[in-house]
């Protein structure tokens, strides 16, 4: 049985860059180790100038690691080869201002080796994709923070990549369009293609990832599974509809009976800010 290479896989990545205002190098990055498998979303979380930014350049190739080792499907990521299955949208994406999102797609495409039909189905399947297809003819230097990151959503997928490093998606981005992005992200997920985010948005991050790597000074000092990681393990939790106060009294009740348990918290579960926010705005638009 062939064993399958992970999408991602970090060894001991160390980082140094000097400076010149001390001896001592600076680490970006200590140590920091991770596997993302095919098909699954993984999110790297951490304060600004944790190393998260440095891991996934050095995962790209940007950056020649210290020491350490970096590969994609198997392949050395300092070879050039081992990015041809990568898409990669940063975190302040550049585009030429007087191209339209229609024309900056074709630029890409023809960058990738694509052309003639193939390439205009492919522009129509991403305007589409991305909720562009209004915009198309519309010049890039007229677009929305939102817009920007969902044109460069586009443009990293345009070769249909297995993997999409995705740096900061959602930074500088209304409610609105963020949700659009993690929208995107999810449907990327479903089609089986790997995403790799970094952000230190965590709400966003907890919507949409599989797993969690947190990173902290350059040290990785948590990782695994999003639901082990969030779980209280003392704790269990039954949410119930249109409950009379006489049925929460007997759960009570029987709770406290019980030797050893307690009722930690009664009352409404709450949503949060952002949901109430798209909700009413949602509402308001139909």
């Amino acid at each position: 049985m062939v064993e399958i290479p992970p999408a991602v896989e970090i060894k001991n990545l160390v980082k140094d860059f000097k400076t010149s205002f001390r001896r001592e190098p600076l680490r970006a990055v200590n140590g920091v180790s991770l596997r993302i498998m095919p098909g699954e979303v993984y999110g790297l979380i951490g304060p600004n100038g944790s190393g998260k930014s440095t891991t996934m350049k050095a995962l790209l190739g940007l950056v020649a690691p210290t020491s350490g080792h970096c590969a994609i499907f198997g392949r050395d990521s300092l070879k050039v080869d081992s990015r041809n299955d990568v898409g990669f949208l940063p975190e302040n994406p550049y585009f030429y201002k007087h191209l339209s999102g229609g024309e900056t797609l074709r630029f890409y495409g023809k960058l990738c080796g694509l052309g003639g039909r193939m390439l205009n189905d492919r522009v129509n399947e991403l305007l589409a994709l991305v909720d562009l297809s209004s915009a198309r003819d519309r010049r890039v230097g007229g677009y929305s923070k939102g817009m920007l990151q969902r044109i460069g959503l586009a443009q990293a997928l345009i070769q249909e990549p297995r993997l999409v490093i995705l740096d900061e998606p959602t930074a500088g981005v209304d409610p609105v369009g963020s949700r659009q992005i993690r929208d995107l992200i999810m449907t990327l997920r479903e089609r089986g293609i790997t995403v790799f985010l970094c952000s230190h948005l965590l709400e966003q991050v907890q919507e949409v990832c599989d797993h969690i790597g947190i990173i902290f000074q350059g040290k990785m000092i948590r990782e695994g599974r999003l639901e082990d990681l969030i779980a209280i393990e003392d704790q269990t939790e039954i949410v119930l509809r249109d409950a009379s106060p006489e049925l929460i009294s007997k759960i009570t009740a029987l709770v406290e009976a019980t030797p050893g348990a307690a009722v930690v918290r009664s009352g409404k579960p709450r949503t949060t800010l952002e949901r109430l926010f798209l909700r009413e705005i949602s509402e308001e638009q139909r």
